[in-house]
């Protein structure tokens, strides 16, 4: 890439951003698109990512254009891979004629093939290699959290800016209607509640239930109010930790939807959850956390912010996991994490009013 052309980036018009991930990965590549769009103002940017996303999509209208499915490949655990799908996608994609499609799905070993099958006058993004860098592609840095990673892939490209790594997630007002109803019907003064969120997507993900349930009751035992919240899928699990937590809990399991979640973690006094989606929606809105990581790369994926944020975790040789299940005995990154210690973190953050 000449100077020329890296002057001239705020004038392409058609670029596709691939990021064929779930939602937490998503919010982590927000502060991205919003460097680019920036960058790029009348540009049409669009996003290939999974359906699991495109709910959220709308309060991103400012940043991306449009949204395509992408059907999936045999390489990614993220969905079943739809492959009868797979040439008619490519020939939409390449009948868009991008003039840039940037690689924003990891380090390139399988995801570059992917954006090269885009047909884009250029593409950009990652490369393993070192030695394999070209203006266009950046050698992955693996040492940075992901937030910034995309950030410095764009400086590369000649994006103008540092970027702000602050992750956003924007409100509505039917967002806190629906957080205010549900406030009322299980009596949760925001003032005093502490939400538990004890499910992730992957079963390596999750710290014991009954380990969630131990922290609950002594921060009950305390006087503060424990909401319980999870997916729809999660609801039996959420059941199960409310009932063991006693009366102080209120089971909101499947109630929730996204952004009513996100503005009752806004105003609640602190969450404690896996290192999963719910995460990056309380970083997003600024929400206290003890994060509680088991399996995940920790420097990559824990918030940037230490101020509102405890991670805790437990070296182990074979971090970060791609398991669903933990294939050692025991689950020793999970179940060396203990009650006692999360319970600490928690009171630590409460004592200093949760919110910086």
């Amino acid at each position: 890439m000449t100077d020329r052309v890296l002057s001239r980036i705020g004038g392409l018009r058609r670029i596709a951003v691939f990021r064929a991930l779930n939602l937490g990965d998503f919010l982590c590549v927000v502060p991205a698109l919003r460097m680019l769009r920036r960058a790029t103002p009348a540009a049409r940017i669009t996003l290939i990512g999974l359906e699991s996303v495109r709910a959220c999509l709308p309060r991103f209208g400012h940043y991306v254009d449009e949204f395509v499915v992408f059907p999936g490949d045999p390489s990614f655990p993220e969905q079943r891979p739809r492959l009868q799908a797979l040439p008619g996608f490519y020939a939409a994609m390449r009948s868009r004629r991008f003039d840039l499609a940037l690689q924003m799905h990891g380090s390139g070993v399988r995801s570059n093939a992917i954006v090269q099958r885009l047909g884009a006058c250029h593409w950009g993004g990652f490369v393993p290699d070192p030695s394999a860098r070209t203006p266009w592609q950046m050698a992955w840095p693996d040492a940075q959290p992901e937030i910034v990673r995309y950030l410095q892939l764009l400086q590369y490209l000649g994006v103008p800016g540092s970027g702000d790594p602050g992750l956003e997630f924007p409100l509505e007002a039917a967002d806190r209607r629906h957080a205010d109803e549900l406030a009322a019907c299980g009596r949760l003064d925001l003032r005093r509640t502490v939400f538990v969120h004890p499910g992730a997507r992957l079963a390596s993900r999750r710290w014991p239930a009954g380990h969630f349930a131990a922290v609950g009751r002594r921060l009950a035992q305390d006087g503060w109010r424990i909401g319980v919240t999870g997916s729809a899928g999660e609801c039996p699990l959420t059941a199960r930790v409310a009932a063991s937590i006693g009366p102080e809990a209120v089971d909101l399991g499947g109630r929730t939807g996204l952004g009513a979640l996100a503005s009752l973690l806004q105003r609640a006094c602190l969450l404690i959850c896996n290192d999963t989606g719910v995460s990056h929606v309380a970083a997003a809105v600024r929400a206290p956390s003890v994060v509680i990581a088991s399996g995940s790369d920790v420097a990559r994926w824990a918030p940037l912010d230490a101020r509102l944020h405890s991670v805790v975790s437990v070296d182990m040789p074979c971090r970060p996991c791609s398991h669903d299940r933990c294939p050692v005995p025991g689950h020793p990154c999970a179940t060396r994490i203990s009650a006692e210690q999360v319970f600490r973190l928690a009171q630590a953050r409460l004592g200093k009013g949760g919110r910086t």
